[in-house]
């Protein structure tokens, strides 16, 4: 079957609130510097209303990367919930305007969308207090079954690993790819969801994943190691594609007992890291759905990476396409 779609992601539907903040800032309300925390209505409002002036934009890590796919020009899919709100259509309207197509019916009754106040120190780290709300509440029964075998890669966000039912929506998803003869990607998306999941995730890695996305701090915790090269050897045995990035040194691909150490792009001043990863995975992904090879993959990966972090806010501001074209890519 021809596919439809490059890539399709299910993951966490938020609107992202990003703010300029200091340190002094982050001591004050408790917030460790860097971090990913979950909170609840009340921290959310009183949190919010202690922030500088922000920037609202729908985000989400899966969500995020295909935003990049579309932006390379890929045909992107994203499965994830939103609550029948405000924020829920206001994610809808931003997810379809970039034309990829999110069809997954709202949350009638319950929590609401899901919204992650994220504050950026001058060094560019994002500390984030998010309220998961209605994205937590996805479940199998929103995994499309025409969407999943129509997409060539399927990116499964490693931040659902905590709901139960977003791990049996996984479990279905790859069950539905791999009958299709399609590949899943898994992004491990944070260091503490390795913590809390580690036996989880190894074994899904081990038994469901085609493709792997992890940073330096997410694959050494996988193995419980220090040493980066052994913790990418590990998990590029458990796996066919390995990608794996290091900030500023970039990255590197593990495939087919083939190591490829891919370079940053150079950036004039790094303002806001909310997205790299997500935006290297949305270069990696169109590349490889394209035919390219890794190392090209990997270059499409850092170039949106970079393009991102150069501003505010988790998806390009410019086409990543034209972008890649006048890089060569």
């Amino acid at each position: 079957m021809t596919a439809l779609y490059d890539v399709a992601a299910i993951g966490n539907a938020i609107v992202d609130v990003i703010a300029q903040c200091d340190d002094a800032f982050l001591e004050r309300e408790g917030l460790v510097k860097g971090s990913m925390a979950l909170i609840d209505p009340a921290r959310a409002a009183s949190l919010y209303d202690v922030m500088s002036a922000a920037i609202e934009a729908s985000g989400g890590s899966a969500a995020n990367t295909v935003a990049g796919v579309a932006s390379f020009g890929g045909k992107a899919a994203f499965l994830g919930k939103v609550a029948d709100d405000q924020l829920g259509r206001v994610f809808r309207h931003d997810m379809n305007a970039i034309g990829c197509v999110f069809t997954t019916p709202p949350l009638a009754e319950g929590p609401a969308t899901a919204q992650s106040l994220i504050n950026v120190t001058p060094d560019a780290q994002r500390t984030m207090s998010t309220y998961l709300g209605a994205c937590v509440e996805l479940n199998p029964a929103d995994v499309d079954p025409d969407i999943i075998e129509a997409a060539q890669i399927s990116y499964l966000e490693g931040y659902l690993f905590d709901p139960p039912e977003a791990r049996r929506a996984f479990a279905k998803a790859a069950a539905l790819a791999h009958g299709s003869d399609r590949k899943i990607a898994l992004t491990l998306s944070d260091s503490f969801v390795v913590d809390r999941h580690r036996g989880a995730l190894l074994g899904f890695v081990e038994t469901q994943c085609d493709i792997v996305f992890a940073n330096a701090a997410e694959v050494c915790a996988l193995f419980e190691t220090d040493d980066f090269d052994a913790a990418v050897k590990a998990l590029a045995e458990r796996c066919e594609i390995a990608a794996v990035t290091r900030s500023e040194k970039g990255s590197v691909v593990a495939a087919n007992g083939q190591l490829h150490e891919i370079s940053a792009y150079p950036v004039e001043k790094v303002v806001d890291t909310t997205g790299a990863g997500d935006q290297y995975a949305a270069g990696f992904l169109f590349g490889l759905s394209q035919g390219r090879p890794l190392p090209i993959c990997g270059q499409l990966g850092s170039l949106a990476a970079a393009e991102v972090i150069d501003h505010y806010g988790p998806r390009p501001q410019v086409s990543l396409r034209e972008l890649a074209e006048k890089n060569g890519l």
